[in-house]
């Protein structure tokens, strides 16, 4: 079975308490797990707060939420939290960004599908690099695969080089993906990996699942046709918001 986590913190640099922000009547957290909630592929959905604010708001919307530390620096440690209260039965957690309000349910049962048989330790979902400015955007990350689809590197850069041809024209010349952030934890590599000290390449990157790969922990990588809509400032509401309605006018 596979439970569902929506890591949830209130403090936020750029946007403190973003999660209970008013979206077009609701908040961020509950668009988040209405949407998540319909997954086929979760037998569980919960939301890892570290205050009692959205805890209560969750609550009251009908959500189930559990309290975990305040002192978690990623979301991967949260879910952890989470998945020990939760219990014994889960075999795989998905976490789902708590700050992507527009998340298609579908894209969750993307994920999902890569982990039937029990084989894989970690998994994420990535997006072909359709254009130069994409490409060198520092702010999307790459991903750089082996031939069975599992990640080889995570970078900011741009890999591969390629030699002789104008850097314009790279994504032409190789399958550039970026990084879209959802994670699949297996029970026990959850467990393992949030117990193992900062790599020196995470702390270079900024990029905590390159601490996993650097102790040999394997990350399968699928293809996801949905687009991620993120919400780091209060400003980036009205842009989401805009771009969801044009995509979808029924919003």
């Amino acid at each position: 079975m596979i439970a569902g986590i929506i890591p949830a913190r209130y403090a936020s640099t750029r946007f403190p308490g973003k999660s209970l922000a008013d979206i077009d009547g609701k908040s961020m957290i509950r668009r988040v797990y209405e949407e998540a909630a319909k997954s086929t592929s979760l037998s569980k959905l919960v939301v890892a707060t570290d205050d009692e604010r959205i805890l209560r708001h969750v609550q009251d919307f009908g959500g189930e939420a559990v309290m975990t530390a305040e002192d978690h620096s990623t979301g991967t440690d949260r879910c952890r939290d989470a998945l020990q209260q939760l219990g014994a039965g889960y075999d795989y957690v998905i976490n789902i960004q708590g700050d992507e309000p527009f998340i298609n349910p579908a894209q969750i049962d993307e994920l999902a599908a890569l982990l039937n048989d029990g084989s894989v330790e970690l998994a994420t979902q990535m997006i072909p690099v359709a254009t130069h400015e994409e490409l060198f955007d520092r702010g999307e990350v790459k991903i750089v695969l082996n031939s069975n689809m599992e990640a080889m590197y995570f970078s900011r850069m741009v890999i591969p080089f390629i030699k002789g041809v104008d850097e314009k024209d790279w994504h032409r010349h190789y399958p550039y993906y970026r990084h879209v952030g959802m994670y699949a934890y297996r029970r026990d590599v959850l467990e393992k990996i949030t117990r193992l000290p900062v790599s020196s390449l995470e702390q270079a990157e900024s990029l905590e699942q390159l601490r996993w790969l650097e102790y040999g922990f394997k990350i399968k990588c699928t293809i996801t046709r949905y687009e991620s809509h993120c919400i780091d400032t209060p400003e980036d509401i009205a842009k989401v918001l805009r771009r969801m309605k044009k995509e979808s006018p029924g919003l």
